[in-house]
């Protein structure tokens, strides 16, 4: 810090520095060094107290994404173990450049008590001081005082007569008591945790947790590279991690797509729902390992020095365990560390520097899931400033199941163009590491992406990562030729699995064991309907053993070969179905392979009754439609009946659904179907169009084109509630196939149920075929730069909402000579003020909705629209922020909504009066 004098400070919100006053010495700006960067910076003091000896400067950028926590003391004992870094003048190398000091002391918390300062006593003395007889610690004033990592207060005299040993320093509760102060910290800063003593092994185990976070969880296996070897098989997670897109679908709204990265940034509980394979396993390891390491980017910055905990429910499920309590928790996921310190993760919970990611809660069978519930909302409401993510896939669990515990939903989309595109460059990027001189992926590459891109069948195969996945294995080692069914993609996979794998790999029998791919299927099928009965995904060697030996009963020529458990480790070595978690559990490298083996079982056991007997079991419903693929003739009319009679017989709506879902998709599997038989699937997926709820436009949506036919016209006869629902289904099935369906709503007037879904259609389809039918009172939202170009050659007179995260330059270029009657904009780090709107015509604009993560920072050119009548700002409430309506105190017939923070942390809110809302 460089003010009237030299000395040090410490950043307590990304943006706000807390130093001395007397440093500071009445200046209005100070440069600031800060460790790490190239330059110095200017920051403006914006409060200054000379009583206290404290001053926070404030700066245009952020200095840090997440800064130090606050503690105050709530002990009268003394507290060892403490640290403060700063700059002292003697601390100097080079041409007299300052460095970093550290030093370590105690806390005295009675002395100073009737002064109401915080006193350290050093452990050690400093140097001499020097011939004039200042302090060796000069430069020191305005350095944190630490206490398990958190800022007790900053440093503001030495003391004479100590020796130099004692420092007086300004309590950081002190400043926070100050009204003045207040303004800029309330809602930026997160209340103190008491500290009543310091835990010294507490940080060291916390760098060596992290470390270990990252061994475990940084390396991920990649579908059909594992022929390449052990180390081309794991992946970096680095390469292999995906931003997928996600939906949130906040209430009253319809669904909005955006990176699920973005999604996170700003949720401080997350239930993320997804297919399997959709990779939210994937997200919860990446997550993990940099959240740890302290590398996520810009986005997800807050998560940053967060300490993760991994909780996969499988694994517990597997182990026969109970719940993790706090002190548990490190331990569940198995990493290789030693025991945490007593009470470690409990401190870490309560600091609120934990982040929960609960990994599979569709694993859980349904009778537990009632306690896995009280777990998790007993585990939050003990530590309420805990972050958490939980998985489950998409049916498991009711919309609101987490909602009291604040829980935001978010469901990962299934992949399409750009993201299969970069899937698969990916995936043959890893495949280069080791393919052979003769083998040319680059051919095979491009001819892949061009498929994808025109072969629309093929591209809805791709929907999730391990489907893609497949689908790049296959088309490799087929050299072009690919299956056309998901069925026949998983029997192509079992297939290079169970049988070319060793082959390309020129091993033959290394354990004297030798099993043609059928063998190894119907072994692997034996135990995975055995896990399917019991509503398991992970299992022990005595199990698998015992599973085994009831299988190999049947098969002699596989039984003389080798003894089960020689058997076992065959299976475990070469199928590459089977992987060991940690300490004797095993599972299948996917739960999608463990449904298409279990249902594959059940048929050839003539057990398709008692699959149907679990047809109310979400955890049976793959299995259900699985069994579809391996289903004769007749065995396929029987699974279809079966399904169409559960589904009669519940008066649930949702479950109803979802079976006629599934009977529709196992019947257009069928080569095959009697029609009458096909005539009454169409009949019974009618009885639930349009549909209810979310969740059933999710269900039918899976039909894909098979629903479009059997929804009710555009006609305003069928009521508003049972447009905006078929409108909203239309949406979710998207793409090329539903465009005309919504243009037939469009050409009736009701083109607005789409204005929000432009990004669910062909981006250019959309503009030329639905958007000249858009009503001036239809807001469209804009989410890709490419449909802000399209806007901008469309003369369709509508309401405009940009929520792609485009500069003002952008939106200037797309909007200019456009008569704007009402706009909406979302604030990203790209767009943080509305100067821009001085660019734009707004003559007659009357209507303006700003939202986003974060407020805009400037307002001026708002009050200069003489027009407007209607302003509104919505944040996400994930903390109080300030927001300066100062400037609209002269727009006498503005109207302003503002949702996302405190009428106190509004500047200019009694000017506004009445004209001011919040909510």
């Amino acid at each position: 810090m460089f003010g009237r004098l030299q000395g040090s400070g410490v950043v307590i919100t990304p943006r706000l520095v807390l130093t001395s006053a007397h440093v500071v010495g009445g200046a209005h700006t100070v440069t600031v060094a800060l460790p790490g960067e190239a330059g110095p910076r200017r920051l403006h003091v914006v409060w200054s107290d000379d009583r206290l000896d404290a001053a926070l400067l404030q700066s245009t950028r952020t200095l840090v994404a997440r800064p130090a926590g606050i503690s105050q003391i709530a002990t009268e004992r003394p507290i060892p173990g403490c640290e403060i870094l700063g700059f002292p003048l003697i601390q100097r190398y080079g041409d007299r450049k300052p460095d970093l000091d550290q030093y370590t002391g105690t806390v005295l918390p009675m002395a100073g008590l009737l002064r109401r300062i915080l006193t350290v006593e050093l452990d050690h003395p400093p140097v001499a001081s020097d011939e004039d007889g200042s302090s060796p610690l000069a430069g020191l004033s305005g350095a944190p005082v630490f206490a398990d990592g958190r800022v007790l207060g900053i440093v503001r005299a030495v003391p004479r007569g100590r020796g130099h040993r004692r420092l007086e320093c300004v309590p950081f509760t002190a400043v926070f008591a100050d009204k003045e102060a207040e303004r800029f910290l309330f809602g930026v800063l997160e209340p103190p945790t008491p500290v009543t003593r310091t835990h010294p092994r507490d940080q060291p185990h916390e760098e060596d947790y992290a470390e270990a976070l990252g061994a475990a969880y940084r390396r991920t296996k990649i579908f059909g590279l594992d022929e390449l070897g052990k180390r081309a098989s794991e992946w970096d997670l680095d390469t292999a991690y995906l931003s997928l897109e996600a939906s949130s679908r906040d209430q009253e709204t319809v669904p909005a797509s955006r990176r699920i990265d973005d999604l996170l940034a700003t949720r401080p509980r997350v239930l993320l729902r997804g297919d399997a394979g959709a990779g939210k396993t994937t997200l919860m390891w990446w997550l993990a390992a940099h959240a740890a390491a302290g590398t996520l980017g810009s986005e997800l910055a807050e998560l940053n020095g967060l300490v993760p905990f991994v909780v996969p429910l499988r694994t517990l499920r597997a182990r026969g365990d109970g719940f993790p309590s706090p002190a548990e928790l490190p331990g569940v996921a198995g990493l290789m560390i030693d025991a945490a310190p007593d009470g470690w993760a409990g401190r870490v919970l309560a600091a609120g520097r934990g982040l929960l990611l609960v990994d599979g809660l569709d694993e859980v069978t349904e009778s537990d899931r009632e306690d896995a519930h009280a777990w998790l909302s007993g585990l939050l409401g003990r530590y309420p400033r805990t972050r958490c993510v939980a998985t489950v896939r998409p049916h498991a669990v009711a919309a609101d199941w987490l909602a009291g515990e604040g829980f935001e939903e978010l469901t990962l989309l299934p992949l399409r163009g750009d993201d299969i595109q970069a899937f698969v460059a990916a995936w043959h990027e890893a495949a280069r590491l080791d393919a052979g001189r003769d083998e040319n992926l680059a051919d095979l590459e491009r001819d892949l992406a061009q498929q994808f891109r025109h072969n629309p069948t093929l591209a809805d195969l791709a929907r999730t990562p391990l489907l893609c996945a497949v689908i790049c294995a296959l088309h490799r080692l087929r050299e072009g030729f690919l299956p056309d069914t998901r069925w026949e993609l998983y029997r192509s996979a079992l297939q290079m699995l169970l049988g070319e794998r060793d082959k390309r790999r020129r091993i033959d029998a290394p354990d004297g064991i030798r099993m043609s791919v059928e063998e190894q299927t119907q072994l692997l099928q034996r135990l995975a309907a055995w896990l399917v009965r019991g509503g398991q995904t992970e299992f022990n060697r005595e199990q698998a053993l015992h599973q085994l030996q009831r299988a190999l009963n049947g098969m002699p020529r596989v039984a003389e070969q080798g003894t089960p458990d020689e058997i076992l480790t065959h299976l475990l070595n070469r199928s590459g179905l089977l992987q060991e978690r940690t300490n004797g559990v095993y599972f299948f490298a996917h739960r999608t392979f463990q449904d298409f083996l279990a249902a594959k079982e059940l048929v050839e056991d003539d057990q398709l009754a008692e699959a149907l007997r679990h047809a109310h079991d979400q955890q049976w419903h793959d299995v259900l439609l699985l069994a579809a693929g391996h289903c004769t003739r007749r065995g396929l009319s029987v699974l279809v009946e079966g399904l169409l009679k559960a589904g009669s017989e519940t008066r649930k709506r949702d479950l109803k659904t979802t079976l006629y879902v599934l009977a529709a998709l196992a019947a257009q599997h069928g080569a095959w179907l009697d029609g009458a038989l096909s005539s009454r699937v169409r009949k019974a997926v009618k009885t639930v169009v349009p549909p209810r709820s979310p969740g059933e436009v999710a269900r039918l949506a899976r039909l894909g084109e098979y629903v479009l036919p059997l929804l009710p016209g555009a006609d305003p006869w069928h009521g508003e509630e049972a447009l905006h629902a078929t409108a909203t289904l239309i949406g979710a099935v998207g793409g090329r196939a539903a465009l005309p369906y919504a243009r037939a709503f469009a050409e009736a007037g009701m083109g607005g149920y789409f204005a929000t879904a432009w990004y669910a259609f062909p981006a250019e389809a959309f503009a030329r075929e639905v958007l000249p039918y858009l009503r001036p009172q239809d807001m469209v939202t804009v989410w890709t730069p490419e449909q802000l170009r399209l806007l901008r050659e469309s003369a369709a007179p509508v309401g405009i909402t940009i929520a792609a995260e485009c500069a003002p330059d952008e939106i200037v270029q797309a909007l200019r000579g456009r008569a704007l009657d009402t706009l909406g904009v979302t604030m990203h780090p790209r767009l943080t003020d509305l100067s821009f709107l001085r660019s734009l015509d707004c003559g007659r604009l009357h209507g303006l909705v700003v939202s986003g993560d974060s407020f805009p920072t400037d307002v001026e050119a708002v009050a200069e629209i003489p027009s407007l009548r209607a302003f509104s700002v919505h944040r996400r409430l994930v903390q109080d922020a300030k927001l300066d309506l100062t400037p609209l105190r002269s727009c006498p017939k503005l109207l302003v909504t503002v949702q996302g923070t405190h009428r106190k942390n509004i500047l200019g809110a009694d000017a506004l009066g009445d004209r001011l809302t919040i909510t």
